[in-house]
């Protein structure tokens, strides 16, 4: 049985991480034993996208999943600028604070790019925790291609965003969240549990400013696509090819650009496989290689 968020809270840690020269406090779940492997999740979820991989992970592996400063059950700051860069300190920090050696890297969305920074990070040498392999699930790892929903585009604009973000509410963010889904998939219960996340410390209020990782993409392009491109580590992409905002048209070009990457289309499947396709994606990604 899948660990309902507020259990998946409880057996998980509020760990103080210095975060860019600043203390934060930083959800973490750590479970399973093995080598480590590092899930980080999607905007505007929180590492709980991972509960119902983790029970096949956690069998062969030590699982470290933190929610983003900013999501989840992890601090909230607010009038705060929130970046890619910081969450890929964090990360970074997280490793260094549990003596990570080295990781097998796994990241949807939002974490995807992320997991680019630190990647661009392993070729600057100014990285100390090793890499193993890297996976990747929906996200806007080419900019040029991201399709925002129409709700991304407004909490983007100076003057809607702050009051659309203070409008938020449960069946605003399921109205936003259900075209990012395939037709046949109720996520209804999902984006329940989302809000759940989101709406812990009013983090909803923060949204405005969380979404502007889009506008990072876009200013990091050359040094995240560069650094994924020319990456020599093993690279798997689990990609639902039904998600209208990174999908099947950004999976034409991973395959295209990246030909010696493992590319698994899922044609059943839209933005969040982790959730939509649980068991098959728990073995796509232990099917991943890299060694620890």
């Amino acid at each position: 049985m899948t660990a309902g968020l507020e259990q998946w809270w409880s057996e998980g840690e509020l760990v103080p991480l210095t975060v860019a020269a600043v203390p934060r406090v930083v959800f973490v779940r750590r479970v399973g034993s093995g080598p480590v492997m590092t899930l980080l999740h999607g905007f505007p979820s929180s590492s709980h996208d991972w509960a119902q991989v983790v029970p096949v992970l956690a069998a062969h592996h030590t699982l470290l999943i933190p929610d983003f400063l900013g999501f989840g059950a992890s601090e909230k700051p607010a009038d705060h600028d929130y970046s890619i860069h910081e969450q890929a300190d964090l990360v970074a920090a997280l490793w260094q604070q549990e003596a990570v050696a080295s990781t097998q890297l796994v990241a949807h969305d939002y974490g995807a790019s992320v997991a680019q920074e630190l990647l661009a990070r392993v070729a600057d040498g100014a990285l100390r925790t090793r890499i193993s392999s890297l996976t990747l699930l929906n996200g806007g790892v080419y900019p040029e291609l991201h399709r925002p929903e129409p709700i991304q585009k407004a909490l983007l604009d100076p003057e809607s965003g702050p009051r659309l973000s203070a409008s938020l509410n449960a069946e605003l963010m399921a109205a936003a969240l259900t075209p990012t889904f395939a037709e046949h998939y109720d996520a209804s219960a999902d984006a329940a549990e989302m809000w759940k996340g989101v709406s812990r410390g009013d983090g909803q209020l923060n949204f405005h400013r969380l979404i502007r990782y889009i506008t990072d993409r876009t200013a990091h392009r050359d040094r995240w696509v560069d650094a994924m491109e020319t990456s020599d580590l093993p690279t798997t992409f689990i990609w639902g090819l039904r998600d209208p905002v990174a999908g099947a048209h950004i999976a034409e070009r991973i395959a295209e650009r990246m030909p010696d990457a493992t590319l698994h289309a899922l044609a059943d499947v839209g933005h969040w496989p982790s959730l939509e396709a649980p068991q098959r994606v728990a073995s796509l990604i232990l099917a991943t290689g890299g060694s620890d």
